[in-house]
């Protein structure tokens, strides 16, 4: 090869490595990092960042997300981050290719930020839990991207802006405990499926196209009034009477009188005229009754050891045959134990033996055709039943990977399963459709009454499966001390045979409690501390962080949805039953936390191999049913 061929190739190598490396200084958004550098060097923050200026923004630097092609920021998630004053000016308004931005759960103060007006391609808004004051920003207009904003748990004062009305693509706006004040404005946004407005000081009359959300949203605000979604017709705009006289009136009784009477006589005469002959009669159906009641009870006799098998189920077998199998305890209730019951041809169920039942036959048998008629994806289904005067059997399938409750807390030895986000959120989905569905059988008069994790399973797509319909209103009366034991029973209630819809979403509220922090219902071996209590408390002293359980913290970007949760779960355990959302308000609630962040969850590559429930067993002795 000749020198100048080499030098040739030697210029266009140079050339190629100085392009190269001209691309790749182009693919980091230099000027987005050096933003960031400017917020993070002039705000106080108790949190350590690995931002370092010698490092790849987009690559290395943690709560930073770029865009596929890593040439601008888009996503900036300081949730919880121990920011402390306020916002640099000229710093995050620099990001203008932003669409997520959290600053959620910290400690920054002063007005809304008017630089923000820069971030024209904002998506999610988080300012939630701050100390953030002042009026809201004038012209939401310049945000039209808008779908989720949450500016609650500050203390954002004046009005609520005229110009969130533009904002046509809102899904969620949350601006609870504020101090805003004077009249709502008419937000008719079809997209907006989530509003809380709660605690602030708006008066007025709540907009006709607000009536769709259910009144809690706006309690805690000054004498709000409700417009009526019809008009309402005077009560005598369509009565027309005209009077008559009172010949006819009097000409009425009379005749009526008579035929009273005439009604009397027939009466008697067939009385007497029977009376003769009935002796006769008497003895014939004494006869009768006598050989109905020998075949009754030789029915019932034969009837005594056979179960009770609801349409649709495969199993087949009796008494005897539950007495024959080997079975252990997998737990003990308010109502009674359940047993893993091996039976034959390898089937396996798992079979209740209720305690203090307090209603005959009839009743008992009424109220499983009533549940047993139930067939919902997320409730169990009662597959059998057994009722004698000694015995009160349900047979339900049987759940190889145990409750909720031993899956967060562990039971007997067995180490707790590890449950990713995405199985809890899934739990909660299930078991709130679960309830819904419960709470529409027999014309909404049917209560669950028992909601807790030790009564909850994972169906086979993993959601939620609520199990132990309607026993509460067959048992003997348990005095409140004993339920309370359980952390999940709803303040008003002083007899668990009374409870309600509304106590059934406090308990659901509770179990939500329970998945975020990882948390049982009541706290403390020495002195006892309720869940909700402790959670309100860490809310209350802006610690929320230190609410959500320690194993969530290695997801990514799933801050906002564990808040959104938090929401819900505190909206659902609040003292006064009447502020509480019913439950198909929390399932649409419960719905849209994974549809309102679906963007912001982490990858299934970046989840735990570990995050699915595997199946396990509990380690006991086999033994004898012990009916």
């Amino acid at each position: 090869m000749s020198k100048k061929m080499c030098l040739l190739f030697m210029n266009s190598a140079t050339f190629m490595i100085i392009a190269v490396f001209f691309v790749c200084v182009k693919a980091e958004p230099l000027a987005d990092k050096q933003a960031l550098l400017d917020f993070i060097h002039n705000i106080n923050h108790s949190t350590h960042l690995n931002w370092d200026k010698t490092s790849s923004v987009c690559k290395k630097w943690t709560t930073v997300i770029c865009n596929t092609e890593k040439s601008r920021v888009i996503a900036l998630q300081l949730h919880s981050a121990g920011l402390n004053g306020q916002i640099p000016h000229n710093t995050l308004s620099r990001l203008t290719a932003l669409q997520n931005l959290s600053l959620a759960s910290n400690n920054i103060t002063g007005s809304f930020p008017s630089g923000f007006s820069e971030l024209k391609n904002l998506t999610f808004l988080f300012l939630q839990f701050n100390k953030f004051s002042g009026p809201l920003p004038f012209d939401f207009a310049v945000w039209s991207n808008l779908t989720v904003v949450n500016l609650s748990n500050n203390s954002f004062n004046g009005s609520i802006p005229l110009s969130v009305t533009n904002l046509t693509h809102l899904s969620s706006l949350v601006l609870a405990n504020n101090t805003l004040s004077g009249e709502i404005p008419d937000i008719n946004i079809p997209s907006l499926k989530y509003l809380n407005l709660v605690n602030n000081k708006l008066s007025g009359v709540v907009p006709k196209s607000l009536s769709r959300f259910p009144s809690w949203c706006f309690s805690g605000n000054n004498n709000l009034t409700f417009v009526n979604a019809y008009p309402v017709k005077s009560p005598n705009s369509h009565k027309k009477r005209k009077t008559k006289g009172l010949k006819p009136a009097l000409l009425g009784i009379i005749i009526g009188g008579c035929v009273v009477g005439l009604v009397v006589i027939v009466v008697f005469l067939i009385v007497c005229c029977y009376e003769k002959c009935g002796e006769d009669r008497q003895l014939i159906k004494s006869q009768k009754n006598k050989e109905v009641s020998e075949k009754k009870e030789a029915s019932e006799s034969r009837e005594r050891n056979k179960i009770v098998f609801f349409e649709g189920c495969n199993l087949v077998f009796d008494l005897e045959d539950l007495l024959r199998a080997s079975a252990e305890v997998l737990g003990k209730g308010t109502f009674g134990t359940v047993y893993k019951a091996a039976l034959e041809e390898s089937t396996t169920v798992a079979v209740k033996r209720l305690k203090e039942v307090a209603v005959g036959r009839r009743e008992f048998e009424q109220q499983m055709e009533m549940v047993g008629r139930i067939r919902h994806e997320n409730v169990a289904a009662l597959r059998a039943y057994y009722y004698s005067k000694e015995e009160k059997l349900m047979v339900y399938d049987y759940f190889e990977q145990g409750s909720v409750s031993t899956m967060l807390h562990g039971k007997r030895g067995v180490e707790k399963i590890s449950l990713d986000w995405e199985s809890r959120l899934r739990i909660a989905i299930g078991v709130a459709r679960g309830i819904s569905h419960i709470h529409a059988q027999n014309g909404g008069k049917l209560i669950h009454g028992n909601i807790k994790a030790s009564n909850i399973f994972l169906n086979s797509q993993g959601y939620g499966c609520i199990s132990d319909i309607g026993l509460t209103t067959m048992t003997s009366p348990i005095t409140p001390p004993t339920l309370r034991t359980t952390g999940y029973l709803a303040p008003e209630v002083t007899d668990a045979r009374k409870a309600t819809p509304a106590s059934d979403v406090y308990s659901f509220g509770v179990l939500l409690l329970e998945l975020l922090t990882g948390k049982s219902p009541l706290l403390g071996s020495e002195e006892v501390v309720h869940l909700v209590r402790w959670v309100n408390s860490v809310v209350r002293e802006e610690w929320t962080a230190e609410v959500f359980d320690v194993e969530l913290l290695r997801y990514p970007n799933i801050e906002e949805e564990m808040v959104e949760m938090l929401q819900i779960g505190m909206a659902c355990v609040v003292m006064i039953q009447d502020q509480r959302p019913n439950m198909d308000e929390v399932v649409k609630m419960v719905e849209g936390i994974s549809r309102v962040n679906s963007g912001n969850r982490p990858s299934t590559e970046s989840r735990s191999e570990n995050s699915t429930p595997t199946p396990h067993a509990i380690d006991t002795p086999s033994n004898s049913l012990p009916l």
